[in-house]
């Protein structure tokens, strides 16, 4: 396993690689770093203005690497940034990004952890209550329901719920965040619940038909022959046997819980990583943007090689080799 472990993570390196390459080629050789300057300034700003801000964030060096400069060059600076870890200032407020990135990643915590957590919950307990249902109206009635939820768009749930719960019912409020733990939950119970009713539906469709696929396995077939009951044949086999492909969803989805829920955080006033990224986005904050999309990346490939590894603790059949 160790060795298998040792070329994944090699794999994954050469990954991250191309990643910051692709990043460069993105954010520079498209992107002018004159171009840069001006979305951060102004269109009407001075030369001598622009050339002063290029030299204070470090764009003032050639793109590429020449003989006379093989190391005084943005390609060289941008992965060795990035793989120091060391994000450099904002572009629109010169900031420190590292210092902006620690503070919003327990805000973007304390909303993705509980509403990952309940999706989880909720979404194999809907489903294995539906496929226990199979072929029956419940069960059509189910996958209807799932497929209903997942067609809305986020932003029609966002706007109902703030107008019904925050609006109208006056029960929470509709945007801030306050992290004392006494009042904290009543600013998170909004979004946590917008995005349980967005992400529950896909979930359920995922997980039925898992359950489904089993439940017309021989083993199940075996069970049902030696007299068990259909609940106990669906918590004790067909759970438990479901595992990998759920492992997969779940250990895939938690490295991104760090990088926050992009539009919840923005529409509900979160001062998460993913309130970051929207505000870069809406800003045109080209450091603080090569920054999240080079940790997704990162959080991505860390998430593939526990999920290689996760799944010999569900299935002692698999060797990793």
């Amino acid at each position: 396993m160790l060795a298998y472990i040792v070329r994944r993570v090699a794999y994954g390196m050469l990954v991250v690689l191309g990643v910051l390459f692709f990043l460069f080629l993105l954010f520079f050789a498209v992107a002018d770093p004159d171009d840069i300057a001006r979305k951060a300034l102004g269109e009407k700003v001075d030369a001598e203005i622009i050339e002063q801000w290029k030299i204070n964030h470090n764009y003032h060096k050639p793109l590429w690497p020449s003989i006379d400069r093989p190391k005084d060059n943005l390609l060289v600076d941008h992965f060795a940034r990035m793989l120091s870890f060391d994000f450099g200032r904002s572009d629109a407020d010169d900031s420190v990004i590292s210092e902006r990135i620690k503070k919003g990643v327990g805000p973007s915590l304390a909303l993705t952890v509980p509403m990952f957590l309940l999706g989880l919950f909720f979404g194999v307990l809907l489903a294995l209550f539906v496929a226990f249902f199979r072929e029956t109206y419940i069960d059509r009635m189910g996958v209807f329901l799932a497929v209903l939820g997942m067609s809305v768009s986020i932003l029609l749930y966002i706007i109902g719920v703030q107008y019904l719960v925050g609006k109208l019912l006056h029960w929470f409020p509709i945007s801030g965040f306050d992290p004392s733990p006494q009042v904290i939950w009543r600013f998170l119970a909004l979004p946590v619940l917008v995005g349980l009713i967005k992400g529950i539906g896909g979930d359920v469709r995922f997980y039925r038909t898992v359950f489904v696929e089993e439940i017309y396995r021989d083993y199940v077939r075996t069970a049902r022959a030696k007299g068990c009951s259909e609940g106990r044949i669906m918590i004790r086999h067909v759970l438990r046997n479901a595992m990998i492909p759920i492992l997969t969803q779940v250990v895939v989805a938690i490295p991104f819980l760090f990088t926050g829920a992009l539009l919840l955080e923005s529409f509900f006033g979160i001062p998460g990583l993913g309130s970051m990224t929207f505000d870069a986005i809406d800003g045109n904050d080209f450091s603080v943007l090569r920054t999240m999309v080079y940790i997704g990346s990162l959080l991505f490939i860390a998430g593939q090689i526990v999920t290689d590894i996760t799944y010999t603790l569900v299935d002692p059949r698999v060797r990793l080799e």
